[in-house]
């Protein structure tokens, strides 16, 4: 974990298959615009640690991984913070501002929509694009795909992600536990974590703070989030 700055507290949260390094080039931008910036691993990712695997992969659920953040907050001394969250970690940090409504205080949602929307959604477009939310699910296979060469299967370089970022990442990838439960966040996301997006929806929760959603086509969205947590 990384944290840093002086000000409000903005929590940042990383996506597939990344690590808090990912927000390199994001946090000393919201730290010169007067926020503490907290920048970490989630449950399962970088260099974090990795629960057992449950029969219904609630170990990596969510609404458990938004509780970790929740934790990690109050411990740090945040009990408000904004927050911010790319790609897998945009479903965690809708769970921690739908599960902790006083806590959150502007939540800005990036590259990312709910699970249970992708999924109402989904037609074969979508299989087409996205087929690895399928096929992670699948028991023990992508694990020996990804494992048999990380660097190929992701694709990523240093020039891509940064040199820092590209090292956490790259030993992360090539860690069998560290794998399995990066997927486990896909498994959990077809199961539990659709069943409780569903309630939400049918008991007529809502984000109840102000929010930003916003898709990049080149991840340089460091003036946009600063610019969003700064508005009164």
């Amino acid at each position: 974990m990384r944290h840093g700055g002086s000000g409000p507290p903005v929590l940042l949260v990383h996506g597939h298959p990344r690590t808090g390094a990912t927000w390199h080039r994001v946090a000393p931008v919201l730290v010169e615009r007067g926020f503490t910036v907290v920048c970490l691993d989630m449950r399962g990712y970088g260099a974090s640690g990795c629960a057992p695997v449950r029969p219904d992969h609630a170990q990596q659920s969510k609404r458990t991984v938004a509780t970790d953040l929740h934790v990690l907050m109050r411990r740090l001394g945040h009990e408000r913070f904004h927050l911010a969250g790319h790609d897998r970690g945009c479903t965690v940090a809708l769970r921690l501002a739908l599960d902790h409504p006083d806590a959150v205080t502007r939540y800005a949602a990036l590259d990312g929509i709910p699970v249970s929307e992708h999924l109402a959604r989904a037609d074969a477009t979508f299989a087409q694009a996205w087929w690895h939310w399928f096929f992670f699910a699948v028991p023990e296979k992508p694990e020996r795909a990804i494992l048999a060469d990380p660097q190929a299967w992701y694709g990523a370089t240093p020039e891509h992600m940064g040199q820092e970022a590209f090292e956490e990442w790259r030993r992360a990838v090539h860690d069998p536990d560290t794998v399995r439960a990066m997927l486990e966040d896909y498994r959990a996301g077809l199961g539990v974590d659709r069943a409780d997006e569903e309630a939400d929806r049918a008991a007529g929760h809502v984000v109840r703070c102000p929010t930003l959603v916003l898709w990049s086509s080149r991840d340089d969205l460091a003036e946009a989030l600063a610019g969003f947590f700064s508005a009164p």
